[in-house]
């Protein structure tokens, strides 16, 4: 794909497909991606649409680069590090490098949002028990995390 990509409604666009978020896993629930921009070596970053059903979440993971978010769509909450916070349409997040991340749709309608990452970039890391015991230390942490 190059120049425009055309949005067609329903929070599609021409000639992109709507894809499942990852492979396989029980540690997300109801989440599709679709990509806005090619992988090409002229591209120094990727676009790309996600969106959470009411009551999914995205997987809990962290990785060596950078996230940034814009909400397009809906309204839930997110975790970035140790910190849930509401989020809605036009809302920025910004993810560091190695933040324990995950996005759930609170709400009744999808949760859609637009992330910019670097086009080559390290594979996700899942949190291990360790990991998930530092996280539920908190309350409101621990009750919203899922994995």
């Amino acid at each position: 794909m190059t120049g425009v990509v055309r949005h067609t409604g329903l929070y599609e666009w021409e000639g992109v497909r709507r894809l499942a978020y990852k492979e396989e896993g029980t540690h997300f629930k109801q989440v599709t991606r679709q990509v806005l921009s090619e992988a090409s070596p002229d591209l120094f970053a990727e676009l790309r649409y996600f969106e959470v059903a009411p009551g999914g979440h995205s997987t809990l993971e962290r990785h060596d680069h950078v996230h940034l978010v814009l909400i397009g769509r809906g309204g839930g909450h997110c975790l970035v590090g140790d910190v849930v916070s509401a989020v809605t349409a036009l809302d920025a997040v910004i993810i560091p490098s190695q933040t324990w991340h995950q996005f759930r749709a609170t709400g009744t309608e999808p949760l859609g949002f637009f992330c910019v990452v670097a086009r080559e970039r390290d594979r996700p890391q899942l949190p291990d028990a360790q990991d998930i015991e530092a996280l539920s230390a908190d309350p409101a942490v621990k009750a919203f995390i899922r994995v």
